[in-house]
């Protein structure tokens, strides 16, 4: 076996989500999580798939991954067929699917307001005022919005909405993010 020692290991990040399929030919509508579709979603990348809390999906009707066979942008809506997805009926099964790929753990996105999901856990979390919270543990991928998972210095699991209203700061050298505090948002038992 190859030595691996002075290389980093690639990281995963989701790069879209699948969304509705457009026509009969089994293209499918996708939701962009990058900044960089045109370079994640290049003719011949090959995505692999998740469900949305980041299991591999099972059964012949949901490929592990796909190659990009056609992209186009379409009413701002990007539209991409997949060499393994011939039919309208193929095409329905992958609806709701993350894409994801590797990239190396020292590139970083273009974009300075964008994060891969492995730069930001593990970042301790603290509220605008300063006060400690605890740290965050996962970056969950839903249909509307991004979600930090954070646990807190108490042990529980609470959810915050990844937007700048409610995460103000990320400073991911600084190994820390801000997360304004809303009745109910860090403590789930004091609904306003």
């Amino acid at each position: 076996m190859p030595s691996t020692a002075g290389r980093p290991e690639r990281r995963e990040v989701v790069v879209g989500r699948i969304g509705k399929v457009h026509g009969i030919r089994g293209e499918l509508s996708v939701e962009p999580r990058t900044d960089e579709p045109d370079r994640r979603f290049a003719e011949g990348a090959v995505l692999r798939t998740q469900t949305p809390r980041g299991s591999a999906p099972h059964g012949a009707d949901r490929p592990a991954t796909l190659t990009v066979r056609t992209v186009r942008w379409h009413q701002s809506r990007l539209l991409v067929a997949f060499e393994e997805v011939d039919d309208r009926t193929a095409a329905e099964a992958l609806r709701g699917l993350t894409l994801v790929t590797d990239v190396d753990p020292a590139e970083a996105p273009d974009d300075p307001d964008e994060f891969y999901d492995h730069q930001l856990v593990g970042l301790a979390v603290a509220t605008t005022d300063g006060r400690t919270v605890g740290e965050v543990i996962e970056v969950l991928h839903g249909s509307g919005q991004d979600l930090l998972a954070i646990r807190t210095a108490h042990g529980t699991e609470v959810l915050v909405p990844f937007v700048s209203a409610l995460v103000p700061l990320v400073d991911v050298r600084g190994g820390r993010v801000e997360v304004v505090d809303r009745p109910g948002l860090l403590d789930p038992e004091q609904q306003a």
